[in-house]
């Protein structure tokens, strides 16, 4: 596995933080501009914006000094969005990094500046995979970073907790693609876990269930989620722990929160020893993402924090150490064995000593 300069990862970090500070700096779309209007012998400031369609919102007098700095504050946040496209830019061509496809990308810049990421939602699935390559400073195959749709996570009590909600969510999706709609969920139908566009489209929120069994068939109402439900999952809460900060390269970038590299390979063993058969191709993507996560962080040094992450996961029970030596079995030879070898460095080096798990 090939890393990336260490220039291109210098860049990639401040590209993290830039998009960070630029998520926090304005409550107007960079997408539109401030306009000077004279009404009745006096200017005054305005917000337009174009899309998705023509707009003027009044601001205040021209004379005001806190207005006035406001809009001078806008034209540096405008400007350093045109100096972070070209960063997003250099990583994408000159550092070979994989940008989202446009879609998604437009769907989590929207459900980002709607403020999901600030309510403390998480990123899962392939969109947040895509993430890694930057994050970790190596080149992570195409075929491994495919997907159609987009899946987020949040823990209940958070959702319940923070006392503040984002705008509607199917709102948010339809300024993206009008043809957005709720799918009523399989059990709850008054709830939504599930939008789809016209093209198949999916994007879905899921919250931990460390419950009973039973609560796997309801959807859990989630109050900072702008009306969407989010779908009960075992397991989840060992992913989205202790989150990181990454950016997806999307146009300037689009600051998200993802799990941290090392749970999602570890979750990733879970979710391939738990898929039924019928979910083959999905499988050897959860396989093939965990191996080279498992590759990425050897490759960088970052074995400390696969071995606690597997750690952790293998002293919660029995039927988690039963799906993580099923994920294991389940890789290809010589996959198998180089993972093998790396948790087994990773275990050795950090002085932990796992009962019951197989060594050489």
């Amino acid at each position: 596995m090939k890393t990336i300069d260490l220039a291109y990862r210098t860049l990639y970090a401040e590209l993290v933080q830039r998009s960070l500070d630029a998520s926090f700096e304005t409550d107007f779309s960079t997408a539109g501009n401030f306009v000077r209007v004279p009404v009745k012998g006096r200017d005054y400031w305005y917000f337009e914006e174009t899309r998705p369609q023509k707009s003027r919102r009044y601001v205040g007098p021209a004379e005001d000094p806190e207005i006035a700095k406001r809009v001078a504050a806008f034209k540096e946040i405008k400007g350093d969005l045109r100096s972070r496209r070209k960063l997003v830019s250099t990583l994408v061509r000159d550092a070979g990094l994989t940008a989202p496809d446009p879609f998604t990308g437009d769907v989590v810049e929207a459900l980002e500046k709607a403020g999901l990421f600030r309510l403390r939602a998480v990123l899962v699935g392939t969109v947040a995979f895509q993430t890694y390559a930057g994050h970790l400073g190596v080149r992570l195959p195409g075929a491994a970073l495919q997907t159609g749709d987009a899946d987020f996570a949040q823990f209940h009590s958070v959702s319940a907790e923070v006392d503040d909600s984002m705008a509607p969510v199917i709102d948010v999706l339809r300024t993206i693609d009008p043809t957005f709609r709720e799918i009523p969920h399989r059990t709850d139908a008054g709830r939504t876990t599930q939008y789809e566009n016209a093209m198949r489209y999916r994007i879905e929120f899921l919250t931990p269930n460390r419950g009973s069994e039973d609560h796997a068939d309801h959807a859990s109402p989630m109050p900072s989620l702008g009306g969407a439900s989010a779908q009960p999952l075992r397991f989840l809460d060992f992913l989205i722990r202790d989150p990181v900060r990454t950016v997806l390269l999307h146009r300037s970038g689009v600051s998200v929160l993802v799990p941290s590299p090392e749970r999602f390979a570890v979750h990733k063993l879970i979710v391939a020893a738990r898929r039924e058969r019928s979910a083959a191709a999905k499988r050897e993507k959860d396989l093939a993402q965990a191996s080279l996560l498992v590759e990425a962080l050897d490759t960088t040094r970052r074995r400390d924090d696969l071995a606690f992450a597997f750690a952790e996961a293998w002293g919660r029970g029995e039927s988690w150490r039963e799906a993580l030596l099923k994920g294991l079995h389940l890789l290809g030879p010589d996959r198998h064995e180089m993972v093998d070898l790396v948790l087994e460095k990773a275990l050795d080096e950090a002085h932990i000593d796992l009962e019951g798990f197989p060594t050489r």
